[in-house]
């Protein structure tokens, strides 16, 4: 060690060398750091949400100084690589699942699959993004309920972005009506109670139109309303409120839900038939 000493004192080239290979690494990780802080102050990132990322390249960096160095002394690293090899594989694997969600936040950061804000559909499950880490993204269902999601199980599955980073997105509701009642009647009905919603969008020049579809099934008529909403993290309440809203519509109306011939004589006159007045 102490020649070592000696033949840097002896050679101050390769001093310089040294000084300069601690000096570069040193502003190669602050100019990441702040290129980082830059994109965290414009709003592109959230603040922390690189902080992982910024350790592991600080650690890359600096290593990668210290074999420099190490080989500008001369001094024999090839036991020191090969014992770091079979440490980073025996590491590498029992961290597999953390370095493979590093992988997909990274992924789903820089291909903005979807952003903090967005209402964002995975299987089954619907919710607001509310937090996007690298190891995790969190949602906020409608009934405000967290869920913390992997990043490699996002990436293995079907994400459905239902907002694309704007305050609006399609909803549908369903409701069923007996086939002798008037359909044209009950969509004016139901189109009238959307156009007049504070939570419904309807502009022709955007687009932010309103759209039926009707199926036909045994004593009834299905009908499906799609239509545009400005608050998708409240989508099943507004659904909820339009949905009660129709429904005193067609009692005004006197527009029946589903119901058996048999029954349909009941339901309209509140009284029953001579044949089954004998029966009692």
């Amino acid at each position: 060690m102490l020649a070592t000493l000696q033949g840097l004192i002896d050679d101050p080239f390769t001093l310089l060398q040294i000084v300069s290979t601690i000096v570069g690494a040193f502003l190669i990780v602050t100019i990441f750091n702040m290129l980082i802080g830059r994109l965290e102050k414009r709003g592109e990132l959230k603040k922390g949400t690189l902080v992982h990322m910024r350790r592991f390249f600080q650690i890359i960096i600096y290593a990668s100084a210290v074999f420099i160095i190490l080989s500008m002394l001369t001094i024999d690293i090839t036991g020191i690589v090969a014992g770091l090899g079979v440490g980073a594989l025996v590491i590498g694997f029992g961290l597999k699942d953390i370095i493979e969600n590093w992988v997909s936040g990274v992924l789903i950061m820089s291909g903005k699959t979807y952003a903090i804000g967005d209402v964002i559909r995975v299987g089954d499950l619907t919710g607001t993004v509310t937090d996007i880490a690298l190891r995790t993204t969190k949602l906020k269902t409608y009934d405000r309920n967290v869920i913390i999601i992997p990043n490699s199980v996002l990436m293995r599955e079907k994400i459905i972005n239902l907002t694309g980073g704007e305050p609006e997105a399609v909803a549908a509701i369903a409701v069923s009506i007996d086939y002798v009642s008037d359909l044209e009647k009950a969509k004016s009905i139901i189109e009238n109670i959307l156009k007049n919603h504070k939570s419904v969008i309807f502009n022709l020049k955007k687009r932010r139109e309103i759209r039926f579809i009707v199926r036909n099934r045994e004593w009834a008529n299905d009908i499906e309303a799609l239509f545009w909403i400005n608050d998708p993290p409240n989508e099943e309440f507004i659904k909820s409120n339009i949905t009660e809203l129709i429904q005193d519509a067609f009692k005004k109306e006197c527009i029946m839900p589903p119901i058996p011939a048999l029954m349909r004589r009941d339901y309209l006159t509140g009284q029953k038939t001579p044949d089954e007045q004998q029966t009692e």
